[in-house]
């Protein structure tokens, strides 16, 4: 199908974003890398009276470290997520994440800030956003604010981001020598998460000295598996530990049933997920 009319921007600094989505109202709508919002357009599940597309703001791309923070611009793409120096060193699980998104034409187009945005609980990012305890740069007419990852996520495809706000950035903690694996479960290859563990760990001494796990499509908005999270900390590692630590992992979380999977299989698979993604991250 073909998109209904609207009015295009395309600024080229976050001031005139901001100032456009301002001037075009509750009808006015961002673009970022489009991999979502382009087939919302084409489908007319969406009727937008102004476009206001991110891409000519170069301030919005890139990675950088910021003392004890790497800071990745929300218009990065996945390809350069994956692929990133900064990243890989200091924050593996989100590269980890990143490399299982679609497929590599999306991952050339789509975005990290338009992922954690459009926040779809089968998506990959923000789970791990999550687990990495990362902070969210919100811009908007009354200036710039930042949102935990653990408020940012309001519920089904909903955000802390006001109408008239734009997310620019996120920061993450460095997590350097940890080791980070993405554990996903999909009905047939790039596909959304039917279920997926984002896990990060730290040995030290063949204990396991603290630990980050964040569930996919376990509710409608990603979740902590904290319960997991307690019982493995100063444990030895061994898969007897691991897998015992790993039957907490639904705990806390509301998964629907629906025609990929039933509840409970999902609470079976984030039991079995976080088995496999801490072991894995532990080598």
């Amino acid at each position: 199908m073909i998109p209904a009319s609207f009015d295009y921007v395309r600024p080229t600094t976050v001031g005139e974003a901001v100032q456009a989505l301002s001037d075009g109202g509750d009808d006015a709508k961002l673009l970022a890398g489009g991999q979502s919002f382009i087939p919302v357009l084409r489908l007319r599940m969406g009727d937008p009276s102004l476009v206001v597309d991110l891409g000519g703001i170069a301030e919005l791309r890139g990675v950088r470290e910021e003392g004890d923070a790497i800071v990745v611009g929300a218009m990065t793409t996945h390809h350069d997520v994956t692929r990133d120096e900064l990243l890989g060193r200091h924050v593996a699980l989100i590269a980890e994440a990143t490399r299982t998104v679609a497929d590599p034409q999306v991952r050339h187009r789509g975005t990290l800030g338009g992922a954690l945005a459009h926040a779809d609980p089968a998506g990959d990012l923000a789970a791990p956003t999550l687990a990495l305890d990362a902070e969210l740069v919100v811009v908007g007419p009354s200036g710039e604010r930042r949102v935990p990852a653990s408020e940012f996520f309001e519920d089904y495809f909903t955000t802390a981001i006001g109408p008239t706000e734009i997310l620019t950035a996120i920061r993450f903690p460095k997590y350097t020598g940890w080791g980070a694996r993405y554990e996903k479960f999909n009905r047939v290859a790039q596909a959304w998460s039917i279920v997926a563990v984002a896990a990060t760990v730290k040995v030290d001494g063949g204990k396991i000295t603290d630990a980050r796990i964040g569930l996919t499509n376990m509710a409608g908005t990603p979740v902590r598996a904290r319960g997991v999270e307690s019982a493995l900390v100063g444990q030895s590692m061994s898969e007897e530990t691991v897998r015992a630590a790993a039957q907490a992992a639904a705990e806390g979380t509301s998964p629907t049933s629906d025609a990929d999977a039933g509840s409970d299989y999902r609470e079976h698979l984030a039991r079995v997920l976080t088995g496999r993604a801490v072991l894995a991250a532990a080598g």
